[in-house]
């Protein structure tokens, strides 16, 4: 490696000489190479011969093949690949003295006409090269690419230079993303901005970043949720708001948990949690048809059809997904629960309440063979200190969760809006903090005081928008939808 920079950079020495500017400021052309591509793609040798169209292009070179007193040249532009034919007799001495200085991956600007081969592909007689910037280091040999996955998330620059599929997932990512907003902005929604520094960290149970404010002399987190905020703005009057958000987590690292992701976060007022569970269903069939073309998509190897809904309650999956043969009684026993944990080697806490042990069975039965899309309601009250009472179960809150593919992809629930209520959800989480949970919920003495001036009755939801990217590119690690992904110093 060392020997061929130093090769490279005798290059560049070369290139000055011959008087270039190696690293000039600006090149004016006037097609990109993928309106080449398509404004030329169907012209016969015959058209491009009579019209002698004029173009100015600018790319990186990704193939070059010289031979004696010509060659040719694969120029790129990242999305789209046209070639070059540099000939002795049609450019300029010091241009075709550059040709013979350039290097796989290096910039150029290249001035020609359009003609195709004669083997008929199309090509850019080019009358004048222009050097654009060096590329150093050599690209990955053509035949095997960049294929060390950790090496392709670190070196992400190189990733998208020589893995074509990877910039289609991002480019994938970017119209889902739209979509959504779209979504919500025809829908009355006001797209909002909300802080990702908060005094006290809440709106969700996990453990935060912490960081200290100098001139305040206080401690702040970063954001783990919008949602305490995106409720003040309820009670303040904007009825549907919604946040495309950047969300931090002090958690592990895995193929679908990164420590800082992409939430789209979203509030209805006088609506409840199965209008969003509508909500949703409609909006991400609309997102996948627009973004695959269809409603039926592949992910791991499994088709999974966003024509078919299917709605359970949390028990409900647990009863249907159970290895066990067990009844809605037996959830209703804290022993037997435990004891169906401990028979499948689940991480059980004595001091974890009922409602907290149904969920880790839910987790350890269910989640996994969720795969068609499937919305999971009614949680037991203490998973969700934020949610609404189950009119009838108080045991049970107006929660659900979207599963597609074997992982959660929403979060919502019809929102808790009696301030007395808070309160005691509160306190009941810091109990837990003092058991040593440290996902527990902060008290947030502000959020009760703004519940206290009334919210109308509310639903919220949050969709992971790079689990979404997983699903609709195909993609089984959520560091393929991620552009810098988190990883630890090489």
């Amino acid at each position: 490696m060392e020997q061929l920079e130093q090769i490279r950079v005798q290059k560049l020495k070369q290139i000055r000489e011959l008087g270039y500017d190696p690293y000039p400021n600006t090149y004016r052309y006037t097609h990109t190479i993928g309106q080449v591509v398509k404004d030329f793609a169907e012209k016969t040798a015959e058209q491009l011969e009579h019209g002698k169209q004029k173009v100015r292009v600018a790319g990186r070179i990704l193939a070059n093949r010289p031979f004696g007193k010509a060659g040719f040249m694969a120029l790129s532009d990242g999305e789209d690949q046209v070639q070059v034919y540099a000939k002795k007799d049609q450019l300029p001495e010091r241009d075709f003295q550059l040709y013979h200085l350039l290097d796989i991956g290096d910039f150029i600007g290249v001035e020609g006409t359009m003609f195709r081969t004669r083997t008929g592909e199309l090509t850019i007689y080019s009358n004048e090269i222009t050097f654009l910037a060096k590329c150093f280091l050599p690209l990955p040999e053509k035949w095997h690419g960049l294929t060390d996955v950790e090496i392709r998330y670190r070196r992400r620059y190189v990733d998208l230079v020589v893995n074509p599929e990877v910039r289609s997932v991002f480019i994938k990512r970017s119209v889902i993303i739209r979509e959504l907003r779209s979504f919500l902005d025809e829908r009355g929604y006001l797209e909002v901005e909300t802080p990702m520094l908060h005094p006290i960290f809440g709106g969700a149970l996990a453990k935060p970043f912490k960081t200290h404010h100098n001139a305040l002399d206080m401690p702040l987190y970063l954001r783990i949720a919008p949602e305490l905020y995106l409720k003040r703005l309820i009670v303040g009057g904007l009825n549907r708001v919604y946040d495309m958000n950047r969300i931090f987590r002090n958690e592990g690292i895995s193929t679908r948990h990164n420590p800082e992701f992409t939430m789209l976060e979203f509030y209805q007022a006088y609506s409840n949690y199965t209008d969003l569970m509508d909500l949703t269903e409609k909006m991400l069939t609309e997102i996948a048809e627009k973004v695959c073309g269809s409603r039926v998509i592949t992910y791991d190897d499994q088709p999974i059809d966003f024509g078919k809904w299917t709605r359970l309650t949390m028990k409900e999956a647990i009863l249907k997904f159970s290895p066990e043969k067990i009844t809605e009684e037996t959830l209703k026993d804290r022993a037997a629960v435990e004891r169906l944990l401990k028979q499948l080697h689940a991480d059980v806490d004595s001091r974890m309440p009922l409602g907290t042990l149904i969920g880790l069975l839910f987790e350890t039965v269910a989640e996994a063979h969720l795969v068609q899309p499937t919305f999971i309601y009614d949680y037991p009250i203490e998973l969700s200190p934020l949610s609404k009472a189950k009119a009838g179960d108080p045991s049970l809150v107006e929660r659900f969760e979207l599963y597609i593919g074997g992982m959660e992809i929403a979060n919502g629930y019809s929102e808790l809006n009696d301030p007395v209520d808070q309160r005691e959800r509160f306190l009941s989480q810091l109990q837990a903090r003092e058991r040593g949970d440290e996902e527990a919920h902060q008290m947030d003495e502000d959020y009760i005081r703004a519940l206290s001036y009334a919210m109308p009755p509310t639903a919220g939801e949050g969709i992971g928008v790079d689990r979404l990217t997983m699903l609709l590119t195909n993609s089984t690690s959520i560091r393929d939808v991620i552009l810098f992904p988190h990883l630890r110093p090489e």
